[in-house]
């Protein structure tokens, strides 16, 4: 199940290329309508993460994996120390959530292995990552004995997800450049729904799954709640890798 790891991702045309970094940020920050109403769309994911600390505001330390704009921090009151990995660190500059948090590190490798948090938390993240049984891995091992891992995706790989983005942000893409947004999709989300299911459920011994749908097939998002991490298995990833 980890042969196809790490992943590679297809390369973009010369001509998405030359605005793939303006259009993406435009996307991110909402500024298109689609976007916009894609984002409210969204707000499902932002909230299923954040239900246990909205439940209960008790003190927790948190990590989140690809925090992007920092968006997932209007959902969620301050209960705690809060840590992010982030790549792309124009993502962030300049957010008023900056201050909130503790440390930003570009890449799961440069968290210290003594950190140890009650949750890792992640929004539409883990379809975008080509190393994904790594990052799952390591998440397993930064967990406190009764720590969570908290995590939404789209339903890439279902033809509800696919119908929903041509129809919106593909439609408004090819409107306004002439050009297949497919191209992105393709480029960005490497990693199917059931891809991450399956790897969360290797390396945690308790998987809660709940859709925003009817069905698994039938669904635009998906959150999963995982405990109890398979230290032996997750060790013994990380050494070989």
């Amino acid at each position: 199940m980890f042969e196809q790891f790490p992943k590679v991702r297809p390369p973009l045309p010369k001509d998405i290329q030359d605005i793939y970094a303006s259009s993406y940020k435009l996307n991110r920050e909402g500024k298109t309508v689609a976007s916009w109403l894609s984002q409210k769309l969204e707000s499902w994911l932002h909230k299923q993460v954040a239900k246990d600390v909205l439940e209960r505001e008790i003190r927790k330390t948190t990590l989140e994996i690809g925090a992007g704009t920092l968006n997932q921090l209007q959902y969620e009151p301050e209960v705690g120390p809060y840590d992010i990995v982030e790549p792309f660190k124009e993502l962030y500059e300049g957010s008023p959530h900056l201050k909130r948090i503790r440390n930003a590190y570009a890449d799961m490798k440069q968290v210290p292995g003594q950190c140890k948090y009650d949750r890792i938390t992640s929004v539409a993240a883990f379809e975008h990552i080509c190393n994904l049984p790594e990052v799952i891995a390591r998440c397993g091992l930064l967990l406190k004995q009764d720590g969570m891992l908290r995590v939404s995706i789209p339903n890439e790989g279902s033809l509800l997800w696919e119908l929903g983005w041509r129809i919106s942000t593909g439609l408004e893409f090819r409107l306004k450049y002439g050009l297949d947004y497919g191209w992105i999709m393709r480029h960005e989300h490497v990693n199917k729904a059931s891809e991450i299911e399956n790897q969360l459920e290797y390396f945690f011994k308790n998987v809660k799954c709940k859709i925003f749908g009817i069905s698994k097939s039938l669904s635009f998002y998906r959150f999963y709640c995982c405990r109890y991490p398979i230290i032996e298995r997750c060790r013994k990833f990380s050494v070989n890798h």
